[in-house]
């Protein structure tokens, strides 16, 4: 998939803890433009896999700040926190995501831009250990830790999102 154009980086996570699913893929683009591509609707990589994988999905973020949206940095022993609102509608996720910002500043906000659009906000994190921080009722907070090392593109040059 980083060989397909605007595909930045992605990192393979699994939950360790918490409610969400079971797997997840960080991916980093340069555009949202990625998915009309020849390259990627000819062959997006999941065609023969396709009958195996369980309730997959596809959501696209960008930051709510208007920064560019960047690949979390985990060291060895570190864990990405993960926090979503999913059948919650827009205005009631957003209360609760002001909520969780007031205690937690250093939570990165994206909101959904487009594809299947199963949260609205999605806040995410790095934390130091696998313990959940308690989010408030009606929302979905996982810790996941990486199974895979970050990859990136091998044209960053191209792109000026990669940082």
């Amino acid at each position: 998939m980083l060989r397909k154009p605007h595909f930045l980086t992605v990192q393979r996570f699994h939950r360790t803890s918490g409610v969400g699913r079971d797997y997840l893929a960080f991916w980093t683009l340069s555009s949202a433009n990625a998915f009309d591509t020849v390259e990627y609707t000819s062959d997006w990589g999941f065609f023969e896999w396709k009958p195996y994988i369980i309730d997959w999905s596809r959501d696209l973020f960008a930051t709510l700040s208007g920064a560019s949206v960047t690949a979390p940095r985990l060291e060895d022993g570190q864990f990405l926190r993960l926090v979503s609102f999913e059948g919650l509608s827009e205005r009631v996720a957003e209360a609760k995501q002001a909520e969780l910002e007031a205690v937690r500043p250093e939570t990165t906000w994206h909101k959904s831009v487009g594809l299947d659009r199963h949260s609205p906000f999605l806040g995410i994190s790095v934390e130091s250990n696998d313990k959940l921080l308690g989010a408030p009722v009606g929302v979905n907070e996982a810790i996941y830790r990486p199974i895979s090392l970050l990859a990136i593109t091998k044209r960053p040059a191209e792109f000026t999102l990669v940082r």
